[in-house]
């Protein structure tokens, strides 16, 4: 038998690592174990956010768009840039740099909050015991007072799709292209298929992207998702609504996609093709058999507002269960979970996680929208700015999208935030404040903003709810 510790995290993920740590500077003792294999054949933490998602995305977004800029921005601002080339070696290497840096840098937190490292597959044997089994399957059982099961989540692939090395790939593939394909295939027309798509479109690809839905973006705000869509097909990327893929056939260094729509069978020829239809629980052989934890039929673990399962003495935080996959929200609740543990009174407002897309321009939203408001039975206000009129997006020449807001039309409390534009994933942080304080629109209106600024679009949005935006024609208000 080996140590026994407080808590011990399996993952070390954004949910996992945050919850370790926060529970060792609660004064805990904290072990958390990791089975992910980086590309140097280690064991490395941060889970899909550092090593294959949020951050190596946004790394190849940043490259991508800094590309379109020097190629097709840069001359109206009188900078002669001459012939520029995109060096996707390159820029791959740069993206793998940043992932190195940033998961080196948890094991150095690890060692600072004085959070052991378990290298293995860590599954849940009982109540208060972690089995854990090396590379070599070597297994060890781990005592612990409390265990939070942090194991993240995987890509879903579909049967007519299936994933064939370099040609058919997950997203985790999308982010290893090493050249530039001439045309490129997207199904799911969702967060990722969208920035991923975004990404080779910018770099000279032929974007088709593939939903099955007829529905663009139906979780986000309907004049937002409108708007949104127009953009990204101006910028070239081909999205076709209602297409359903029904099989696909590799042939030779091409892959052959055959899909139905309104107009019956049609097929589609690309040089890669990604699969982004969403991502599932990694729970499979996590808990072992007799434990007593529920699961549902599509593996998500059952727990309660604070994140407990049916186990009293286990948590389960992040993609394993009910809510939004996004890293944020994992990381709140293992912050949660970690002071629960602690003992101290500790709880989350699910009704204020904001989403992002980062596509050029970016996308956010927290709150509710307007439709799903109305469908509520809740009385709404709203108020809208473009950035169109905003002088400091003329100066950034990042002129489209708008800011939204949603309130309640009796007591004027901001329901939800949406924003379509340059740095819309930073901005929204403020619609997350005023949902987590209750604030009003006419609190947002009060405040004093600096000039000239991107969020200056979000304060008259604020004063447009009561028709007294400032710097556009106002609508009368019924």
């Amino acid at each position: 038998m080996a140590d026994k510790f407080d808590v011990i995290v399996i993952g070390a993920g954004p949910g996992g690592y945050v919850a370790a740590i926060r529970a060792a500077q609660m004064g805990l003792k904290v072990a958390c174990v990791e089975k992910w294999i980086g590309k140097e054949g280690k064991v490395v933490h941060g889970g899909t956010c550092l090593n294959v998602g949020c951050i190596p995305s946004k790394a190849l977004l940043e490259a991508s768009h800094k590309f379109v800029e020097a190629k097709h921005d840069f001359a109206d601002m009188g900078i002669e840039a001459g012939d520029v080339n995109m060096d996707v070696k390159k820029m791959m290497a740069r993206k793998d740099k940043i992932v190195k840096n940033l998961t080196g840098g948890i094991s150095g937190l690890f060692k600072a909050n004085g959070v052991t490292a378990i290298e293995g597959t860590g599954k849940v044997a009982s109540s208060k015991q972690v089995e854990v089994t090396d590379q070599d399957g070597k297994a060890t059982t781990y005592d612990a007072d409390n265990i939070v099961v942090a194991a993240g989540s995987v890509p879903v692939e579909i049967p007519p799709t299936p994933l064939k090395e370099g040609l058919v790939v997950d997203s985790t593939g999308a982010l290893e292209f090493q050249e530039t394909p001439k045309r490129l295939g997207v199904i799911g027309a969702g967060i990722i298929g969208l920035e991923l798509g975004s990404v080779w479109n910018r770099l000279g690809s032929e974007v088709t992207v593939l939903e099955a839905i007829d529905d663009f973006l139906p979780m986000v705000d309907g004049a937002i998702a409108k708007e949104t869509q127009k953009l990204l097909k101006k910028q070239g990327l081909d999205i076709k609504l209602g297409a359903r893929v029904t099989g696909s056939e590799v042939k030779g260094e091409e892959v052959v996609v055959t899909y139905t729509d309104a107009k019956g069978e049609q097929e589609m020829t690309f040089d890669k093709l990604i699969v982004c239809v969403g991502r599932k629980p990694y729970t499979k052989g996590v808990i072992a058999d007799g434990v007593g934890i529920e699961t549902d039929e599509r593996g998500f673990i059952h727990v309660d507002d604070q994140c407990r399962t049916s186990v009293p003495s286990v948590y389960a935080i992040g993609d394993c269960v009910r809510g939004p996959m996004l890293a944020h929200k994992a990381s709140e609740e293992g912050i949660m979970v970690a002071d629960i543990i602690a003992g101290h009174k500790a709880e989350m407002n699910y009704d204020a996680i904001p989403n992002v897309i980062y596509t050029f321009p970016e996308v956010a939203w927290v709150g509710l929208t307007e439709q799903e408001a109305k469908a509520k039975g809740i009385e709404v206000k709203t108020g809208a700015f473009p950035f169109a009129a905003s002088g400091r997006a003329m100066a950034n020449n990042a002129t489209e999208g708008q800011a939204k807001i949603i309130a309640d039309a009796e007591t004027d409390r901001v329901l939800g935030m949406h924003i379509v534009g340059q740095h819309a994933g930073e901005m929204i942080a403020q619609g997350v404040i005023a949902l987590e304080f209750g604030s009003s629109a006419e609190d947002l209106a009060l405040t004093c903003y600096a000039h000239p600024t991107m969020s200056e679009a979000v304060h008259e949005a604020a004063l447009a709810v009561e028709g007294h935006a400032i710097h556009m024609a106002n609508r009368k208000k019924k």
